[in-house]
């Protein structure tokens, strides 16, 4: 279901480039005289965009022997295994699998180079062109108005030689569009600063030349760095996604690939009743600390440093232990504010801020990308941040009727029953769990739990922006400009139906939406939620001819709102505000 383009950052349905392919040799972008930096790389000295000779660039030097270090190690191991599964037996003489394995680097060694010598770029007044491809010619033109984000990453190797990669994302969806593997130190600041200003400028105004050399780098003004006692807390109680199969591994190790051996299994050889779950609830302890270190560690090493900078219309970060990265939030392109409150983060005063741009969501691109403005910081403080960037107020929260909280009663009791028949049918086959029935103990929780997701669900509609809420685990409070809707969807599924219920979803063009995270009135009444929907569509609408009216009239757009114009704008309800 599309809407109304709500947003003034240029941002399509479609892709953020222009891609051509061809079979017949390089284009006029990588061809035709000395590339810059074709003999010292495109690190420091390469000469800006716009200069004598041929524009185009090629990549570092040192990104070859760097890149063919893995490129070599993954077809010198697939020579071998080609090696054994294809000679007689499964097995393979010694020289031939030698002389494979060697044929293998050597091809992936010649293909690095091949890939350096094929690969060009140029950055000229409202492009960024790339030129790539061994075996098919690749060529795309970025338009720098589309430009939503410029990241850099190096790891300690990396910065060991002086490279780094730089990932631009663009409009219209959450992936990487170019990624430049690798580039000089100083040439990747300079691509980060002109893609920056480029895009900002030819958004603004058409014929400008954005990457002109003189131009001075805005002043940064430090906003934010995290405090060591922050940092551990961050550690402490963030849980990261992979560190349960960084687990699963070192348990592996760990037991021989025995999974018994974690598990002292003489405790409960007497048959006592329980003893089976008992013993599973000791290996399910065990992995949940193993995850719970390998998760901080993690953590740790990706925020550390982290600092967060403001220059001129747009947020600056750098953060990472062993892996660094640095990138940028272009302001005037943010779609939504997302502050989250963890559990032990709301019992200690503390929350994180989330930022999204048109077609990038923190945390979603293939480079990693800006995960938070601001990880962990007080309360206070995030919602201090987060209203210099959209001056909200604080509304209050409309919540979901009583009817519910029903619903989810008799949602987590079917799973609880779930749990209940899974133990049945294990200790029926295997015999290993005993007194499977205990299970049913869970059932108590199903009326608290059920309570704790009402209670936490709630949204509000103010002049200028929505407002949604929902999760106690991890409370998230999502604000978005009215102007920046693309799009209100109803959506009312057979259980819903049956209550007479409804969620609202208030889509932007981040790429959020595309993983069910866009902000939503989850299970509100049927009637009131058609009035939402059309609520929002009028508001968004009204937005919209007040920005084109100023820009019409050669003024700025309006400014929207101060701290206390949404202050009680949202409907109130029977739920606390956010």
């Amino acid at each position: 279901m599309s809407g109304e383009r709500g947003g003034d950052d240029g941002s399509e349905p479609a892709r953020g480039s222009v891609d051509k392919s061809a079979e017949e040799g390089p284009s006029d972008s990588g061809s035709g005289g000395p590339a810059v930096g074709e003999s010292g790389g495109s690190g420091p000295g390469a000469a800006e965009s716009g200069g004598g000779g041929d524009p185009s660039t090629k990549l570092h030097p040192y990104s070859v022997p760097y890149r063919s270090l893995s490129r070599s190690f993954s077809t010198g191991s697939l020579f071998f295994f080609v090696g054994v599964f294809t000679s007689p037996g499964g097995g393979g003489d010694l020289l031939t699998l030698g002389a494979m394995v060697v044929v293998g680097i050597v091809l992936g060694i010649a293909y690095e180079i091949a890939y350096y010598q094929r690969f060009r770029y140029e950055l000229t007044s409202d492009t960024f062109d790339v030129a790539s491809g061994v075996v098919s010619r690749r060529d795309r033109e970025v338009p720098l108005r589309r430009v939503q984000n410029v990241d850099v990453q190096q790891n300690v190797l990396q910065r060991a030689l002086g490279l780094a990669a730089v990932n631009v994302e663009t409009a219209g969806g959450g992936e990487t569009e170019v990624v430049l593997h690798y580039v000089g130190e100083a040439e990747a600041e300079r691509l980060q600063r002109l893609l920056r200003t480029g895009a900002r400028e030819d958004a603004g105004q058409d014929g400008v030349e954005s990457t002109e050399p003189g131009r001075e780098p805005d002043e940064e003004e430090l906003l934010f760095a995290i405090q060591p006692n922050e940092l551990a807390i961050l550690s402490v109680f963030t849980i990261d996604p992979g560190a349960s199969l960084l687990a699963t591994i070192a348990l592996s190790f760990a037991s021989g690939f025995d999974p018994t051996a974690l598990v002292p299994l003489a405790p409960f050889e007497g048959g006592l009743p329980g003893s089976g779950l008992i013993a599973l609830a000791w290996a399910a302890l065990l992995f949940v600390l193993v995850a719970w270190i390998v998760s901080a560690v993690l953590t740790f090493s990706r925020y550390y440093g982290f600092r967060l900078m403001r220059a001129g219309e747009e947020l600056r970060y750098e953060r990472g232990l062993l892996q660094r990265y640095s990138g940028t939030i272009p302001l005037d392109k943010v779609q939504t504010l997302t502050v989250e409150e963890s559990i032990p983060f709301r019992w200690i005063g503390y929350g994180s801020l989330a930022v999204e741009t048109a077609g990038y969501a923190p945390g979603q691109s293939g480079s990693g990308g800006a995960e938070s403005a601001v990880p962990i910081a007080e309360r206070e403080r995030v919602r201090a941040l987060a209203r210099s960037i959209e001056p909200f107020g604080d509304p209050g929260l409309e919540s979901s009727p009583k009817r519910a909280r029903e619903r989810y009663v008799v949602r987590y009791g079917a799973v609880v029953a779930a749990v209940v028949a899974a133990g049945y049918a294990v200790d029926a086959a295997t015999g290993a769990l005993g007194d499977w029935y205990v299970l049913a103990v869970l059932a108590l929780a199903v009326p608290v739990a059920a309570h704790l997701k009402w209670a936490n669900r709630g949204f509000a509609v103010g002049e200028r922006y929505f407002f949604a809420r929902t999760g106690f685990w991890k409370r998230t409070t999502k604000v978005v400009p009215h102007y920046r809707i693309q799009s209100v969807v109803d959506t009312r599924n057979v259980f819903q139906r049956r209550r007479r219920l409804a969620s609202v979803t208030a889509d932007t063009a981040s790429s959020a939406a595309f993983f069910g995270r866009a902000a939503t009135a989850y299970d509100i009444d049927a009637r009131r939620a058609t009035e939402l929907r059309e609520d929002l569509n009028d508001r968004l609408q009204e937005r919209l001819r007040e920005r084109k009216r100023h820009r019409l009239a050669g003024g700025e757009p309006p400014a929207d709102a101060g701290a206390d114009g949404e202050r009680g704008e949202g409907r109130a309800g029977d739920a606390t505000g956010a």
